[in-house]
C-alpha cells in the first residue's frame, strides 16, 4: 500500500508477473504500460495464476510442500481482476507516474510492447533500459535511444558475451534439413512470447523459398498461439508486413488440447514441434522430450538463454541423462544451440545503444544479469564510454536528486 504506482517495461513474467501479487498485498495504484504489453499481460497473467493454482494443488495432494497448505502467489481470477489496473500509454506519450514525476516509454525492441522507461522529476531524472532488443532482430524494430538523463539502470543479460553474427534463417534451415535427412523430429523448446513468433516467421520464409522440405510444423503452446495472433493486431510495433504476419500465423498447425499434444508423440515421421517452455523447465515440451530425446535421428534445438540449473542448460553442457517427472531418459538426440536468435542485445550492442544517449549520465547501475555479465558490462561502460558505472548490491538504497 505504500507504493504509489508501477511502470512495466514489458510483459515477460520476470518483469511483470508479480504485479497481481502486489495488488493482492494491498497495492492501490495504477500500473502503466504500452498497448502491446497490456495485450500480452492479458494472456500471461491469468495463465500464470492458473499454473500456480495447479502447482499448489499438486503439492498439497502429494505432500511435497513446506507450507501448510501451499498456496499460489495469486489465482487466475485475481490475475484477471489485476488487469483492470493497467493504464495504457503510447510510446513517447508523457504520463504522471507520481506527484511531479513525468514518465515516458520508448520502444526497446525485444518483444511486442517492450519499452525503456524514463522518469523525470523536479531535480533529477532516471532511465531504466528494461530488456534491450537487437538492432537487426528479424521481427522487432531496433531499440530507440534513451533521452538525456542523470541516472541509467541497464540490463546485462549478455553483458560479457557477443552473439553469433551468422544469419539465423540460414542456420535454422541447415538444422531443419539435417534433421529431416535423418528421418528425425526437430523439437524446439521456445519461449511463448517473442521467440516462438520469430521461429514461425523464419520457418514461413524458409518454406516460401523452398529452402527446407515441406514437413509439418506444430505450435504446441496455447500461450504462444495467443501471443502470435496479437502480432497482427499491433502492426506498428514490429517490422512485419501484413502478408508476413499472415504467413507467420499460418505456417504451423496449432495444437490446443492435451489430446492433440499427446497424439504428436505417437508420430515418427519428420516434423517440427515448437513448444514451451524455453528452458525445458515445464510445460508440454517435457512430454515431447520423453518421447523424442533418446532417438539419435532427432534434434533438440535451443534458441534462447538457458539459465544455470535448468534442463536446457544441462543438455547444452552434455548431460547424458535427463530427469523428467521422476524418471531418467538417455540423451541420444543431437543437441543444438542457435545464439543468433537471441532477443537480447549482447555486450557490444548494449554499449552501442548506450552510446546514443545524449550527454553523460552521472551514474549507471548495471543489473538484471548474472554476476560475470554484470561486471563485464560495468567494465565496458567505464572503459569504452568513460561513464561512472557500478553494480548495485542487494537491498542497496540510492538517493537520486
Amino acid at each position: 500500500a505504500t507504493i504509489g504506482s508501477v511502470v512495466l517495461t514489458h510483459a515477460h513474467l520476470d518483469h511483470s508477473g508479480f504485479a497481481p501479487a502486489l495488488i493482492r498485498a494491498g497495492f492501490k495504484g495504477d500500473v502503466y504500460c504500452s498497448p502491446g504489453t497490456a495485450a500480452l499481460c492479458a494472456v500471461l497473467w491469468p495463465d500464470a495464476g492458473y499454473l500456480q493454482e495447479e502447482e499448489a494443488r499438486f503439492r498439497n495432494e502429494h505432500g511435497t510442500t513446506r507450507h501448510q497448505p501451499a498456496s499460489p502467489l495469486y489465482t487466475a481470477d485475481e490475475a484477471t481482476r489485476a488487469l483492470r489496473r493497467l493504464r495504457v500509454v503510447n510510446f513517447q506519450e508523457a504520463f504522471e507516474a507520481g506527484p511531479g514525476l513525468v514518465g515516458r516509454l520508448r520502444p526497446a525492441g525485444h518483444i511486442l510492447g517492450a519499452a525503456s522507461v524514463s522518469l523525470e522529476g523536479p531535480s533529477a531524472s532516471v532511465a531504466f533500459s528494461g530488456d534491450v532488443g537487437r538492432p537487426g532482430d528479424p521481427i522487432m524494430c531496433p531499440p530507440a535511444p534513451l533521452p538525456a538523463t542523470d541516472v541509467v539502470v541497464v540490463e546485462s543479460t549478455y553483458g560479457g558475451r557477443r552473439h553469433d553474427r551468422a544469419d539465423p534463417e540460414e542456420q535454422l534451415g541447415a538444422v531443419v534439413r539435417q534433421t529431416v535427412e535423418r528421418g528425425g523430429v526437430l523439437l524446439v523448446p521456445s519461449f511463448a512470447v517473442g521467440r516462438a513468433q520469430t521461429l514461425l516467421h523464419l520457418l514461413a520464409r524458409l518454406k516460401q523459398k523452398g529452402a527446407i522440405p515441406d514437413v509439418p510444423v506444430f505450435l504446441n503452446s496455447p500461450m504462444a498461439i495467443n501471443a502470435t495472433e496479437l502480432f497482427c493486431r499491433h502492426a506498428s510495433e514490429h517490422r512485419l508486413t501484413e502478408d508476413e504476419c499472415r504467413a507467420m500465423c499460418g505456417v504451423a498447425k496449432v495444437v490446443r488440447s492435451p489430446r492433440e499434444s499427446k497424439a504428436l508423440n505417437a508420430r515418427r515421421s519428420p516434423m517440427i514441434i515448437v513448444s514451451a517452455s524455453g528452458m525445458a523447465t515445464g510445460g508440454r515440451i517435457l512430454h515431447h522430450l520423453v518421447s523424442f530425446v533418446e532417438d539419435a535421428r532427432n534434434t533438440v534445438l535451443f534458441v534462447g538463454y538457458q539459465a544455470a540449473g535448468t534442463r536446457g542448460d544441462a543438455m547444452l553442457r552434455g548431460a547424458p541423462k535427463l530427469k523428467i517427472h521422476g524418471s531418467y531418459y538417455s540423451v541420444g538426440a543431437e543437441i543444438v544451440r542457435l545464439d543468433s536468435l537471441s532477443a537480447h542485445a549482447d555486450g557490444d550492442e548494449l554499449i552501442q545503444w548506450l552510446q546514443k544517449t545524449p550527454g553523460t549520465p552521472k551514474r549507471v547501475f548495471v543489473n538484471h544479469g548474472e554476476p560475470a555479465g554484470q561486471d563485464a558490462l560495468r567494465r565496458s561502460i567505464r572503459d569504452e564510454l568513460g561513464w561512472n558505472a557500478e553494480t548495485p548490491t542487494h537491498k542497496q538504497t540510492v538517493q537520486i536528486g
